[in-house]
């Protein structure tokens, strides 16, 4: 087996773990998460049985100054709407939140804007929560522009007690896009796998991490989770068959089907941007080539054929451009070919190890992982110019991944000596730590929801 077979392959068959080739301290010497000058934005958002507490440090400039007034909530709500709208924002590294609050307002009231001008908001954010008489709850909310005093639009949400969370993403992505000009990606969920003592899973959940439903149990590892385009699949690789296979997992139903198990390795899903393909890594010729698969029929074409490893293959938005990772030229480098296999072009040079590639939704960025001395941090490329920018400071980040409006990004690391999910901004300057219990890998954003 080669370098690059055990460094992209073997650490995902081996429980969970990284290559024996890795040096035997990456577990236990991931850096602390520090950003110089930071400051905390956000208090801990810990509501009752969350599985996730989310914490954003950092500043980012220029951020836009918002307030939201308490939202007028029957006794015993069992959701803060309001403070999970202003989290949402936060998070985005696009948004600050303005302390202070006057309670008693609520979507229908006209507020004194001269004081929450006064206070330095550019933004109030009102509404109300209240119960109907079928169970549901009626979420309300108002949009105020500060500055000029005018006001910027509400919506009503009816929604059972189980989508009060999903409302108030959807009111943070009214504001943001309102505010920015751009889709806001509070709605959209994650996918990511934790490893607690012999038991893997594989999760789904909502942006920032909260209101996690497992999708799969299994004694045996779990990887490579991949949203399908429109965000009614999940591909993973499962090993309970004693070896990698994929399936497809079906979200609205928890049905799934095979959709590789060919002889020897078949790994490292992506799903084209039509979805009809998925392209993956199989052992078929002896060593891990790219294979492109048809999702109805299952059948197999080779599409890489090189004397090396390829694998980790990921499609541009467009579906012009396969991005890779070879070592080809002697060590793990990502490269770029059509969909075919045609026009094989290196991408990155600086290194001799650079993995895990993800595109921007506007494809104009790469991300992807680096081994700069002992450490694996995340990297941005900027493909026009071939710029590369550094975006951690922590020693073992993997599985780098975009926001769908490709404003973050959301990797997993070691941080304070636990296994973490993070987001980023793309200039590094605000991070999002969502720690969860045991070891936790392998997220993937996906889509925007219809």
């Amino acid at each position: 087996m080669t370098s690059l077979e055990r460094l992209c392959c073997a650490p995902r068959c081996a429980g969970f773990g990284f290559s024996p080739s890795v040096p035997s301290d990456f577990r236990t010497r991931r850096a602390l998460l520090t950003t110089a000058g930071a400051a905390a934005l956000t208090a801990w958002l810990t509501p009752a049985a969350a599985q996730f507490r989310v914490e954003v440090t950092g500043v980012g400039v220029p951020q836009i100054p918002f307030a939201v007034a308490p939202f007028r909530v029957p006794t015993a709500a069992p959701q803060d709407v309001a403070a999970i709208v202003a989290a949402d924002l936060v998070r985005s590294g696009q948004l600050r939140q303005v302390p202070g609050g006057v309670a008693g307002l609520d979507e229908a009231s006209r507020p004194d804007l001269g004081s929450w001008r006064t206070q330095g908001a550019d933004a109030l954010i009102t509404g109300s929560v209240h119960r109907l008489a079928d169970g549901r709850f009626d979420v309300r909310f108002r949009l105020w522009d500060v500055v000029r005093g005018t006001d910027l639009g509400g919506l009503s949400y009816p929604v059972s007690v189980a989508d009060l969370r999903l409302a108030a993403h959807r009111i943070a992505d009214y504001v943001y896009e309102k505010l920015t000009g751009e889709r806001g990606v509070f709605s959209t969920r994650i996918a990511y796998v934790t490893k607690n003592g012999e038991r893997y899973q594989l999760w789904v959940a909502d942006a920032d991490g909260e209101n996690a439903q497992p999708a799969l149990t299994s004694r045996e590892p779990i990887i490579s989770p991949a949203w399908s385009p429109n965000g009614a699949q999940l591909a993973y690789v499962s090993f309970e068959s004693l070896k990698p296979v994929i399936y497809a997992h079906d979200i609205a139903t928890g049905r799934r089907r095979l959709l590789a198990s060919f002889r020897g390795s078949n790994s490292a899903p992506a799903w084209s941007p039509d979805g009809r393909r998925l392209y993956a890594t199989l052992t078929l010729a002896g060593s891990s080539q790219i294979y492109a698969l048809d999702v109805d029929s299952g059948q197999a074409q080779r599409v890489t054929q090189s004397g090396g490893i390829d694998t980790e293959p990921v499609f541009s938005p467009d579906g012009k451009a396969v991005y890779f990772v070879s070592d080809r030229g002697g060590s793990p480098q990502i490269y770029r070919m059509t969909p075919d296999g045609r026009d094989v072009t290196r991408v990155t040079f600086e290194g001799s190890y650079n993995v895990s590639p993800a595109v921007s939704p506007n494809g104009r960025q790469l991300a992807f992982i680096s081994r700069i001395g002992d450490a694996y941090r995340l990297r941005l490329m900027d493909l026009a110019s071939g710029t590369v920018t550094s975006l951690t400071d922590t020693s073992a980040d993997e599985s780098p991944s975009f926001a769908p409006n490709g404003r973050l990004i959301i990797y997993a690391t070691r941080v304070q000596g636990r296994e973490s999910l993070m987001t980023t901004t793309l200039d590094g300057r605000i991070k999002t730590r969502l720690a969860a219990s045991g070891s936790v890998r392998e997220p993937d954003w996906g889509p925007f929801l219809a």
